[in-house]
């Protein structure tokens, strides 16, 4: 074990630490080669202590959740993993608030809110991700989103400095909010909602699943909607339009089901996945006049 890798071992304990951990392990798109260190912190001082390291030896670091909005080059990651998900996940009920931790999964968090009879976050409960990269990006699904029901957030600030912003100081816009702005690190939420009976929440959540199911790829890894909605359309009606139904690259392709979805259906690499959405951005632009932006985040060297 080298010295870096001892330093982080005593922060948060030597089993919290991995290198050349196959970021493919973890990401829902199931691809993504090596990160140097992969830590799993459980405190706010072990983040900060992990991240004073970081700019010690000048280690370029990246959060994550459960991976699900995430595409890691075959290359990987030479630097740290945060990941917020194992260790860091506590959820708590207060009245008609949920203060949760950022790495506690949206599902967990609306089957929460179900069995103590809260309503307001049933659309969160199918998307495959962490309250921390939902707060970051204004998730969204079905004519709901995070800026709904957010009520205050902790972060830190790239200073290390630890600070509560209200939902006003939070600027979320369609897919973005101050915290991704400034590259602020979500700690945790607190999530407002409402008194409802159990029964009529579990109705609609029941049905947003239905829904998704029949729509979406579930079947397959992918990261979810692979491009933002571009204003004035829908990026999976014009990918369909543009006749790139079921076209792939190698293991990866164009959803037959959804076409907004990229998924990786026969042991794709990150590769593939890269080339098969500049492929559609291109031909979407060529055919349309219209840019695609990807909702994924993109990690590592393309």
């Amino acid at each position: 074990m080298d010295n870096i890798s001892e330093r982080f071992s005593e922060i948060v304990g030597k089993d919290q630490v991995k290198t050349q951990e196959l970021m493919g392990k973890h990401t829902t798109f199931r691809v993504g080669g090596p990160a140097r260190y992969y830590i799993c912190p459980g405190t706010i001082l072990e983040v900060q202590q992990v991240l004073k390291v970081c700019r010690k030896y000048d280690l370029p670091f990246f959060v994550v959740g459960n991976g699900s909005n995430l595409l890691v080059s075959d290359e990987g990651y030479d630097g740290v993993i945060l990941q917020m998900f194992r260790n860091y996940n506590d959820i708590i009920v207060e009245g008609n608030q949920i203060r949760a931790q950022a790495g506690a999964l949206l599902s967990k968090i609306a089957g929460r809110a179900l069995e103590e009879g809260l309503g307001g976050f049933e659309f969160a409960a199918g998307i495959p991700g962490t309250l921390g990269g939902a707060v970051t990006m204004n998730a969204g699904a079905y004519g709901g989103e995070m800026k709904q029901v957010l009520k205050q957030v902790t972060v830190l600030d790239r200073e290390c400095e630890v600070k509560t912003l209200q939902e006003d100081e939070l600027h979320l816009g369609y897919r973005t909010s101050v915290i991704k702005e400034e590259d602020y690190i979500v700690l945790e939420a607190v999530i407002q909602l409402k008194e409802q009976k159990r029964e009529e929440i579990r109705i609609v959540m029941d049905d947003l699943q239905q829904r998704r199911a029949q729509k979406q790829p579930l079947e397959y890894p992918s990261a979810g909607s692979t491009f933002k909605r571009p204003e004035g359309y829908f990026a999976g009606k014009l990918i369909m339009d543009a006749g790139l139904k079921g076209y792939c690259v190698g293991g990866a392709c164009v959803s037959e089901k959804h076409c907004g979805f990229v998924i990786n259906k026969d042991h794709a690499s990150a590769s593939e996945v890269y080339q098969l959405m500049q492929d559609v951005r291109r031909i979407v632009f060529e055919k349309f006049g219209v840019k695609l932006e990807p909702e994924v985040k993109l990690l590592g060297r393309f």
